[in-house]
């Protein structure tokens, strides 16, 4: 079974909902983002986990685990989750946390990838799936997709592309994960 960790809209968490895949919750850092509203419609168990609700960041994410593993969870996808998750939050589900990324890691970690990607001037960039270890983006590697960097892109239409890209990545390399 499949938990999402979303923090805004939710295009990844759309994708993943509208591949059918097994997901039974969905939780946010966040409450009444857009990402839930998407979960609700789909009739899965959502909850909302501020910080401002919780003594620190460390008891925020052993809740949002129990929670989780309550709802039987064995998979958690993290689809723009804008937190780092700390190491209680792993030590429930080792090795089975899995986090998507607009750029090519190692290369491009942190939180503006398609900013950094422009500025590099790199010919390439990629839609990235990778695991979640408790550092920035610095997890194994599992699949990628590259994107072309157009001469005329800004960061709203390369951002469009890489979306795209990891709308079809993420709902396949889940589906993988979860059949195996």
């Amino acid at each position: 079974m499949i938990g999402v960790l979303v923090s805004g809209e939710g295009t990844n968490l759309q994708a993943l909902i509208d591949a059918s895949l097994p997901i039974v919750a969905v939780a946010s850092n966040k409450a009444g983002v857009r990402a839930l509203e998407r979960a609700e419609q789909a009739r899965i168990a959502t909850a909302a986990f501020e910080l401002d609700d919780h003594p620190d960041r460390e008891a925020r994410d052993a809740a949002m685990a129990d929670w989780l593993a309550s709802h039987s969870v064995d998979l958690v996808v993290c689809a723009g989750y804008m937190h780092l998750l700390r190491r209680c939050f792993l030590e429930r589900f080792p090795g089975r946390v899995i986090n998507t990324h607009s750029a090519p890691l190692p290369d491009f970690p942190g939180p503006h990838p398609i900013h950094d990607v422009l500025a590099a001037g790199v010919p390439e960039t990629a839609a990235t799936v990778h695991y979640v270890d408790g550092g920035i983006d610095t997890g194994p590697v599992i699949a990628a997709e590259r994107v072309p960097v157009m001469p005329d892109d800004d960061e709203h239409s390369l951002r469009e592309r890489v979306q795209a890209a990891e709308h079809r990545l993420l709902p396949k390399v889940v589906r993988e994960l979860v059949g195996s």
